[in-house]
């Protein structure tokens, strides 16, 4: 009888401390899209930042709802065919294909909803979201930064980092208006652009660059921001040893993965 009664015990414990389910639905880009299609990494992702969050704190499930070079803008315009699902949490992680299209940022004193500007279309993301759950908890994961990214399956897929401007406009203003939104909604943003783990110097160990007589380089950086690159000769920029934070200068290696996991674990025990 004792030992039942033990037993009944640490079951009651065990019952009582259990966090409750609880869903999350991520909306972003590639960055997002990738967890469910390591393969198109090239194998060089063996989890992406929901599935880590997940092995962390595993009373939550998630939704994937990431789409591959797809903008604040799109996504806003596109909201009702998503088929975004009623869920507890959402992360909002967007912004850095906005810059490098040159959508114009826009700022939060704008009220005219015909403007195509990025703050007003992640305006209406965030009450459309709240239209859904109006209890829902909403993180706003602001943009990394970039150096140059060259896609390993077309050369010609390719773009600066984000220390020059793009249609005159810079990636940390992307951020700072997010942020600023964040604040203006009240709902909790997590500054991956200020990080000090995904500086420049942490993005890549190297970029690899041929001279004029064909001999190929290992440039840190910032000594390869000024070397042109030529899709249609160079050699891909970025072997397998290349990657730090990320693996192409844009998308997260494994271990920016855990960067951006931590951080948001942090956040979302403190919603908790």
């Amino acid at each position: 009888m004792g030992i039942l009664k033990l037993l009944v015990s640490i079951f009651l414990l065990v019952f009582t401390f259990q966090k409750p389910q609880k869903t999350w639905v991520a909306i972003g880009d590639s960055i997002t899209y990738i967890n469910e299609h390591l393969a198109e990494t090239d194998n060089r992702v063996k989890k992406g930042y929901m599935t880590q969050v997940v092995n962390k704190l595993p009373y939550l499930s998630y939704t994937n709802k990431g789409y591959n070079g797809w903008t604040v803008l799109r996504i806003a315009e596109k909201w009702e065919t998503l088929g975004i699902p009623k869920a507890d949490i959402y992360t909002v992680f967007l912004g850095t294909n906005d810059w490098w299209v040159g959508n114009l940022i826009g700022d939060l004193s704008e009220t005219d909803a015909n403007k195509r500007t990025v703050v007003l279309a992640y305006k209406n993301i965030i009450s459309n979201i709240k239209n859904i759950n109006p209890e829902a908890k909403i993180i706003l994961i602001g943009p990394m930064k970039r150096v140059d990214f060259v896609y390993y399956k077309n050369y010609k897929n390719n773009a600066f980092g984000s220390y020059h401007p793009k249609n005159g406009q810079m990636l940390h203003e992307f951020n700072d208006a997010f942020k600023n939104l964040a604040k203006s909604e009240n709902l909790s943003y997590i500054d991956l652009f200020n990080e000090k783990k995904l500086d420049y110097k942490h993005l890549v160990k190297y970029k690899l660059v041929e001279d004029n007589n064909g001999i190929s380089h290992r440039l840190k950086f910032p000594n390869f921001d000024e070397v042109a690159f030529d899709p249609n000769s160079a050699l891909y920029p970025y072997p397998k040893s290349a990657a730090k934070m990320t693996y192409d200068g844009l998308h997260p290696s494994d271990n920016g993965y855990e960067v951006i996991s931590n951080l948001l674990v942090s956040v979302l025990e403190k919603l908790e």
